[in-house]
Parts: C-alpha cells; sequence; structure tokens
C-alpha cells in the first residue's frame, strides 16, 4: 500500500483521512438530527460531546489535508468520457465541500457559544463562551448550522453518487483512485 499519492491514485493517508472525514461528517450529522431524541441527561449530554468532538476532528483533519496536499499533491484527474467540464465541475464540488467542512463546525463553534456554553475540546479542555447568552442570536445561528451541514450532506451525496456513476456506469478508475491499493 502505497503512503504517498501517485499518478493512479491516492495515497494511504489521504484516503484514510478521506473516509475517516467521511465517517466523523456522517456521526455528527445524525446526532445533529437526532440527538434531541436521546433521553434527557448523561445520554443527550454524551451526544453532544461526540457531535461537537466530531465537528472539532473534521477541521483539524481538514487543516492536515490541505497541508498533506501542499507537500503530496492530490494526482491529476484521471481520462474520462465526460470531458473537461467533469473535471471543473469536480474540483468545483471539491472546493465546496472543502468550504462546508470548515463552515459547518465553525458555525457549530459559534453556536456553542452564543448559547453562552464552553466549548469541550476532546474533553481535555474546555474554551470558556466570549459571549453572554443570546437566545434570539444562537436560534439564528443554529439555522445557519442545520441548513449548512444538510447542504453538506446534499453535496456530499451528490460526490458519492458521482463516483458510483464512474464506477459502475463509466466503467472508469475515478473510484478507484480512492480506495486501498495493495502492491503499486
Amino acid at each position: 500500500m502505497l503512503i504517498y499519492n501517485s499518478s493512479k491514485g491516492y495515497g494511504a493517508i489521504p484516503q484514510a483521512v478521506h473516509w475517516l472525514t467521511v465517517i466523523l461528517v456522517v456521526v455528527a450529522w445524525t446526532l445533529g438530527l437526532f440527538g434531541d431524541d436521546l433521553p434527557k441527561g448523561a445520554q443527550r449530554d454524551a451526544g453532544l460531546f461526540v457531535h461537537i468532538s466530531a465537528g472539532l476532528a473534521v477541521i483539524a483533519l481538514l487543516v492536515f489535508r490541505m497541508a498533506w496536499n501542499l507537500a503530496d499533491p492530490p494526482p491529476p484527474a484521471g481520462p474520462t468520457t465526460l470531458g473537461a467540464w467533469s473535471v471543473h465541475l469536480a474540483k468545483l464540488t471539491h472546493y465546496l465541500l472543502y468550504v462546508l467542512l470548515i463552515a459547518v463546525p465553525v458555525a457549530g463553534v459559534v453556536l456553542q457559544f452564543a448559547r453562552g456554553d464552553a466549548l469541550p475540546v476532546f474533553g481535555l479542555v474546555e474554551i470558556a463562551s466570549p459571549w453572554l447568552k443570546d437566545r434570539a442570536f444562537s436560534e439564528s445561528v443554529e439555522e445557519v448550522h442545520e441548513v449548512l451541514a444538510h447542504t453538506l450532506m446534499v453535496v456530499a451525496g451528490l460526490h458519492a453518487a458521482a463516483a458510483l456513476i464512474h464506477h459502475w456506469v463509466l466503467r472508469d478508475k475515478t473510484l478507484g483512485r480512492m480506495l486501498p491499493r495493495f502492491g503499486d
């Protein structure tokens, strides 16, 4: 298994970061959507803690991924029957995903602070809210956070659907570039 990117695909590190990000986003989104359905008390508090931790981990992974991309640039786009426009659309989608992967957790942090609550950082430290509790502001930020999160899931779903179309319909190597390869 290759650690670094090659002309054929992504290396093990970018692949691991990609798939870990997918898992964290799905966990955070699911807890955000259904967290209020958890019983009040320890379970709901634990759900919120995991939700916040997953969001913070997404930011950390995205920063790491961007730094990794500078040191080990992504492989060039592979050939596809769809032509150059699909490469441009894929780049635009990736940029939109990056923006949303930052915007959603940042809005979540602002929401936590707007509620007047401290931000738990992986159970290691807590960052006190720089603001007093502001119900109207927190409701507005919560709506923005939710809309951005749902938008992220839609764009990620389209991204996944495109990868599956490339794999099953177009039968090119687009999806394979982000799957583990052994012996390359």
